[in-house]
């Protein structure tokens, strides 16, 4: 399956496919967000209607309930009733009938409305008059209640109680009320002729309440300025609805303000009901919004599901029928991949396609003939600079052996000039010897260097003493020819020559861990600073530049150059020299080659 999906037909198919769906996503996306805003502002829009209708409501139904209290506080005969005493030793009768006047006027206003529970007036002197819908006359203990110490602080003004369980002061009616009241006062003395309370019905509140709900599972809240929760449409759940009512929201507002609010959960609307200085708060959860959306969310699904189909049907015919052709352009690339650049492709398809093999098969073609001159033109550059830089080696040596001879055949010492001519001898045969190969077992040049080193001790009479301790096992090893001998020369003509103490010249083998490092060391003049600079500069110049290197050091700059470019033509760069000196205490140069894969004497 894979591999299907991993060939032109099955990456065309994936690729249209892919396209035609996401443009579909992204327009479908599109699509439901923008019907999602437009329907939660049409929700937001209706919140805000619902909960202004409400508060509406409210503050009628407030202002009915205040003129109740209004009309028994302007009632001049229950005022003058309230503020009659009864004497001491005044018959009952007297006092029952004034009782029972006082429960007339109270009955007529509790039959002019008919959600209300209960009316009670309590005198200052203690006395209580109630008419209410519980059978006898029995009421509740007061004065030790919250809603009694709430009337105590009228001035006057109502004092909206809230909704009660039960009724505060009725005997027998254990439903749920609403309740209010105000201080009475005698209106030409403005004298405190006692308390009124009237406990209505909670449906009233509830039914007004239901006005801003917007879904099935919307609640309604009302709150006091303190933040207590008045009455409530549902029934608190597990705290969610306090979780989706902060305590300091909505704040402070102004009459006739909606206030929204979007959360994750739920969304909020709120408006201040002026009469009582409460604040209604509706609650719509989330899942509530959805519920429009569900007839959108099918329509969208349903189109989607169509576009799919379609767009997988024509995906299939369109790769297809590119897939072909280029199935067979990729076979014949994959050969010329391989290094086959003989071989043509032949596709005749579409006019692009043509051109594209066309332009391809000169391409091959030229990068074919562009490879075989490049590797004869590299052949022979290196051929040429192996050549150039081996007929470099001894002119200078040359010259100075002859002189040399010159002055021994003068002082008539034959055994001396005896050695001198068979080392001569054999170092011309060695470094004449290039028909085989350029390279040579380490053992061949270290013989080799000793002839020359023969021929050096013996013309400077035996001021330098040389040391060679070269591991047995790398004796084996294959290294270019005449490399150790211009080394050794620049050691000796450089650095042991102007001495005027005995000198020593060492040659040693070191190993790391991919290369082999022969290490010529003497204890000569070395080199100041700026001619060490010098050398190392031209030393990396070298890979570049002609074979030749001129600079001020003369001879020096010659043979650490030819040996170094040599050692880079055959290996590469990261083999060569590596110089160290330090004036008056000697020079130090490593010669690494790459180490031998099977280490020995083979």
């Amino acid at each position: 399956m894979r591999k299907r999906f991993q060939s032109i037909h099955g990456r065309l198919f994936l690729i249209f496919l892919f396209s035609m769906l996401g443009l579909l996503l992204i327009v479908s996306l599109v699509y439901y967000q923008r019907a999602t805003e437009q329907i939660r502002d049409k929700v937001g829009v209706i919140a805000k209607k619902n909960i202004s209708q409400t508060v509406g409501l409210f503050e009628l139904m407030l202002k009915g309930y205040d003129s109740v209290t209004k009309s028994l506080n302007s009632n001049n005969e229950l005022m003058q009733l309230l503020q009659q005493k009864t004497p001491a030793g005044s018959p009952e009768v007297s006092s029952v009938n004034r009782e029972r006047q006082i429960t007339d006027i109270l009955g007529a206003i509790f039959y002019s409305r008919s959600d209300i529970v209960g009316i009670h007036v309590i005198s200052s002197q203690g006395k209580v008059y109630s008419f209410d819908r519980s059978i006898g006359s029995s009421t509740r203990d007061y004065k030790m209640t919250d809603w009694y110490a709430e009337l105590q602080k009228s001035k006057g003004d109502m004092r909206w109680l809230g909704v009660y369980p039960q009724a505060p002061m009725s005997g027998g009616i254990d439903s749920p009320v609403f309740a209010f009241g105000r201080q009475l006062f005698e209106l030409s003395t403005m004298k405190s002729v006692g308390y009124v309370l009237i406990e209505t019905e909670e449906d009233p509140i509830l039914s007004a309440l239901s006005n801003a709900s917007i879904g099935p599972g919307s609640s309604v809240v009302i709150r006091d300025s303190a933040g207590n929760v008045i009455v409530r449409t549902r029934p608190e759940v597990d705290g969610s609805e306090a979780e989706a009512l902060p305590a300091d929201w909505p704040g402070a507002l102004k009459k006739s303000e909606v206030a929204v609010r979007d959360r994750k959960d739920a969304l909020l609307t709120a408006a201040r009901i002026g009469t009582a200085d409460w604040t209604v708060i509706g609650v719509t959860p989330k899942r509530d919004l959805k519920l429009e959306l569900k007839q959108t969310q099918r329509f969208l699904l349903t189109v989607v599901i169509l576009l799919v189909a379609a767009a997988t049907a024509l995906a299939t015919l369109v790769s297809r029928s590119f897939s072909s052709p280029f199935k067979r352009l990729i076979q014949q690339m994959k050969q010329v991949e391989l290094g086959n650049f003989q071989g043509r492709v032949r596709v005749h398809s579409y006019q692009e396609l043509n051109v594209l093999v066309g332009s391809f098969n000169r391409m091959v073609q030229q990068m074919d003939n562009l490879i075989e001159r490049e590797k004869l033109l590299s052949i022979s550059e290196k051929n040429a600079q192996l050549q150039a830089l081996q007929s470099q080696v001894n002119p200078h040596f040359l010259f100075n052996t002859l002189d040399m001879i010159y002055w021994l055949l003068d002082e008539r010492e034959n055994d001396r000039l005896g050695r001198l001519i068979l080392a001569l001898s054999r170092i011309f045969r060695y470094s004449s010897d290039w028909e085989e190969a350029s390279r040579a077992p380490l053992r061949l040049e270290l013989e080799q260097l000793r002839h020359y080193l023969t021929i050096i001790e013996t013309r400077l009479g035996g001021r330098v003493n040389t040391e060679i301790e070269v591991e047995e096992r790398w004796l084996g090893a294959q290294v270019p020819k005449m490399i150790l001998q211009p080394i050794v020369e620049n050691a000796v003509k450089y650095g042991l020559e102007p001495l005027s103490r005995e000198g020593v010249l060492r040659i040693c083998s070191e190993e790391t861990e991919d290369a082999l490092v022969i290490v010529v060391e003497d204890n000569g003049v070395g080199m100041d600073e700026e001619t060490l600079l010098r050398i190392r500069q031209s030393l990396e110049d070298a890979a570049a530049a002609p074979a030749r290197q001129e600079d001020a050091a003369g001879r020096r700059g010659i043979g650490l150059a030819n040996v170094h470019r040599r050692i880079a033509l055959m290996y590469g760069e990261g083999f060569g020299l590596r110089i160290e000196s330090e004036c008056e205490r000697g020079t130090k140069i490593m010669v690494s080659f790459p180490k031998p894969a099977e280490e020995g004497d083979s």
